[in-house]
């Protein structure tokens, strides 16, 4: 019954509005204004059949969609919020990683005011290389002119690694490879295009060997002999290894020209005709 009802009135309600759009185009084609609406929400009435088209919808039926609600005009103060938002946003999205990821060839960033060996021991970066390049003032002239007309001898050049070579106590031990330091690389480089082999004798254990090399050679020095210790080498005195390890190259023909290290013990027991020391602060860096 409440079916046949609904759909009666629907009827209707249709016929009346295809009735009153009919006559509206109609007037339109000819010379009859439409008379004002005084109220919006005032029905309209069919002229032909006075019917109201009330657009009232029964309970069963589908629920009409509710209209959407028009934006509230941005204020000056939400308007501001909104670009601090997508600032910081994009901000957010291209600024570094306050720790970048490690790469050889030296491009780490060494971090003294943190856990690193360095760190931890108060030595300052800048500080320290200042103190690397004073060490150093003599060692290239000195190497230019002990190279000048010596051809016919095999020369070479003896170095440490622990910050000699490599930044060792700057860097974490996960930032592998550990970059070189930058002036004894260049010293060694120039070393090398003069005809001067390059050995390295460390007080690392040989179980690290190809890791020391590799890393060696990926921070951009080049390398002719690498000594590390050996199981029998571990019991013996840190000065006594590396003077043994130097006489097994002076053994095979060379003439050390010069040997650069951090500490005393790599320098003490001779066979080098010259010493460059680098700063350890009184064994604070290793």
């Amino acid at each position: 019954m409440h079916v046949r009802r609904w759909t009666t009135r629907a009827a209707v309600a249709a016929g009346a509005l295809t009735l009153t759009a009919t006559m509206a185009a109609t007037a339109s084609a000819g010379t009859a204004s439409t008379a004002p609406r005084t109220s919006p929400t005032a029905p309209r009435t069919s002229p032909a059949a006075g019917i109201s088209a009330a657009p009232a919808v029964p309970a069963t039926q589908a629920i009409p969609a509710i209209p959407a609600i028009p934006a509230t005009p941005a204020t000056p103060a939400s308007a501001a919020v909104s670009a601090s938002a997508a600032a910081s946003a994009a901000s957010s999205a291209t600024s570094p990683a306050p720790y970048p990821a490690a790469t050889a060839g030296g491009t780490h960033t060494p971090r003294t005011a943190d856990l690193t060996a360095a760190g931890l021991a108060g030595v300052d970066y800048a500080t320290w290389r200042r103190d690397v390049t004073a060490a150093l003032a003599d060692a290239r002239p000195y190497v230019e002119q002990r190279t000048a007309g010596a051809s016919g001898e095999r020369l070479a050049m003896v170095l440490d690694i622990d910050n000699t070579s490599l930044e060792t106590d700057f860097h974490y031990f996960w930032e592998y490879p550990t970059p070189a330091v930058g002036q004894v690389l260049d010293l060694v480089r120039y070393a090398d295009s003069r005809g001067v082999d390059i050995f390295f004798v460390t007080a690392r254990p040989g179980i690290i060997e190809t890791l020391t090399s590799y890393n060696l050679r990926k921070a951009g020095f080049p390398v002719d002999g690498l000594h590390v210790r050996g199981l029998p080498d571990l019991f013996d005195e840190v000065s006594a290894y590396k003077t043994g390890k130097r006489k097994e190259i002076e053994a095979k023909g060379y003439t050390i020209i010069a040997n650069v290290g951090n500490r005393s013990s790599d320098l003490a027991g001779g066979h080098a005709e010259r010493t460059f020391k680098l700063p350890d602060y009184g064994g604070k860096l290793s």
